[in-house]
Order: C-alpha cells, then structure tokens, then sequence
C-alpha cells in the first residue's frame, strides 16, 4: 500500500516542528470544536492584575491585544502558528505580578483581522510594533513561541532599540528544509484536507503531559484560522531571507523540548546566532511546554529577567 505524503514525511516533519518555530505543530485541527473567545482573566484574587482587552490597526486591519500594568516596558508574549494569545493563559498571573504584560493576537489569528494578504514575519513584526505603539512601550522582552520565534527575531532586525531580550520557547533560530520538501509541506495545507494533515503533525508531537483543557483551547484556535492565513504563514517561515546568519546582540533564553530530532550541536548553531544565549532543553514536554509545566516555565522566565535585570518591577 502506498504511504501518504504525510506518513512518508513524518519523521522529517517532526524534526521539522522542533527545529523551528513548530508552526506546524499549531494547527492540529481536531475535528469539529466550536470557536472560542478566548478567557484572558488573571487570577480574580489578584485585582491589581485587570486584564485590558485592546485593539490597534496596521494596514487598515485590526488587531486584538491584552494588556496587563503600566509602564513603558513590558513582556510582549507572541503565540505560534495557528494559535492566539489564550495559549499563554498559565502565564498572565504569575508574570503581571513582577512587570507590565502584553499579549497579541497576531494578525490572522485570534480576535484580529483576517484579510486576505501576505502573512510573513515581516508582517506580524510591525503588527507587534503596532501594539507596543499603541500601548505606549518604547521596549520590550519578547517571548517567542514557535512561530513567534523567527517573528520575535524579525522584530529584533527591525527594531533593535525596541529589543531588550528575546525569549525562545520550542522555536528555532535555523532553517530546517530545502525548498522541495517545503513546497510538498505547503501543498498539503492548500488540499481540502489540510485540517486532516495538521490533525496528524499533532498526534505526532503532543506531549505527555497536555491538559483536555488545554488541547481544547488549541484545537478552538486552529479551527478559528482560516486556511488562507495557515499557508500564507507557512509561507512566511519558509522564506529563506528570514534565516539569515546576521547575530542577535540582546540577552537570550531558550527552552526548547528535548527530542531525538535535534541535532548534536542545536546549542552551538544557536549561539552562533545569539552570543548571549541561556540555553535549556527539557525533557518529558511537548511542543506546548509552557501550557504542559506553566510553573516551571513561568519560573524559568522570571529567573532569566532578574538575572539580566529585565524590566521594572
């Protein structure tokens, strides 16, 4: 019996979601589970910590953004492919008690517009300047998960005096395909199957210890983004222009989940990158390690802004 593209493709495809920005994890489209509008609600306990639900434009298109504190600094949380910014709902509380917190819906996802345009890295990097604009944060530490990785570093290019540090969680800072393999990849998301083929990568890469809860607020995510803005993104993480060697000159963590797909020396190539780097690969998560073990990862973060005197308290 002839293999699917998909299951011939499998082992390289999951190396591919761990090497990058695991975009290709976020889809995973579940069958058929209602939208949500996502409950961004700090712990109600905690009434200095209002959640503020926002909007700006880009390009004549609106964007949708939460907002935590004041200040003129802030932790800007980025999602990944195909999700928004409920995914970083076990973060809100624990960081908006140190410093200011901003989570983005990036265009095409979420509550934001959903035009049909070109969903690059350069685009979603001016959809995160256009919110720090309009929420008056002249710099910020981006936290970056999968996607949110290249955009975060496409942020950093454009905008290196708004860059305080970045923050990686399971994205990569390297290419992980040649073009071919790209475009049969791509090819699968443009087919009327496409919510089948991400349901797949899923199966594959969903760690052990992922909530119902949570799987229901990703997979209401995925079924939220049209198909348009899912290829047109995939697109965007496969332009070769975004995975150029040029070196990021901020403090940087890593968290990345430990699998046999990464290479011996993912560590190095990434310090090439990024001299500064703090390094960390956790084994027994996922791709979704901040949803799988938010305490750890919550802790993690804080260690890494107090260590680098990161933002103000």
């Amino acid at each position: 019996m002839r293999k699917t593209i998909t299951q011939a493709l499998a082992p390289r495809i999951f190396h591919l979601h761990r090497l990058l920005f695991f975009a290709l994890t976020l889809v995973f489209a579940f069958a058929m589970a209602p939208s949500a509008r996502p409950d961004v609600s700090p712990d109600r306990n905690e009434k200095s910590q209002t959640a503020e639900s926002r909007w700006t434009t880009l390009d004549g298109a609106r964007i949708h953004y939460v907002n935590y504190g004041k200040g003129s600094e802030a932790l800007v949380l980025i999602h990944g492919w195909t999700c928004n910014l409920d995914n970083w709902r076990d973060q809100f509380s624990d960081f908006a008690k140190r410093n200011r917190v901003i989570a983005i819906d990036l265009p095409g996802h979420g509550q934001s517009d959903k035009p049909q345009i070109t969903y690059s890295m350069d685009l979603f990097a001016r959809a995160v300047d256009a919110v720090m604009r309009d929420a008056k944060v002249k710099r910020a530490v981006l936290v970056g998960h999968s996607m949110g990785t290249p955009v975060a570093r496409q942020f950093y290019r454009k905008y290196p005096q708004k860059t305080l540090a970045i923050v990686i969680v399971d994205g990569s800072l390297r290419p992980f395909a040649d073009k071919a393999m790209m475009d049969r990849l791509i090819g699968g998301f443009r087919g009327a199957n496409y919510k089948e083929a991400v349901s797949q990568m899923l199966t594959a890469i969903s760690g052990p210890n992922l909530s119902t809860e949570a799987r229901e607020r990703i997979k209401a995510s995925s079924l939220n983004t049209p198909q348009h803005v899912i290829v047109s993104a995939m697109e965007g993480m496969a332009d070769s222009s975004i995975w150029g060697e040029d070196k990021i000159n901020v403090p940087v963590l890593a968290i990345m989940a430990k699998n046999p797909f990464y290479p011996p020396n993912v560590e190095e190539s990434f310090r090439k990158i990024a001299p500064q780097i703090e390094f960390q690969m956790w084994d027994g998560v996922g791709h979704f390690l901040m949803m799988e073990k938010p305490k750890e990862f919550n802790a993690a973060v804080l260690q890494f802004l107090d260590k680098n005197k990161l933002l103000k308290k």
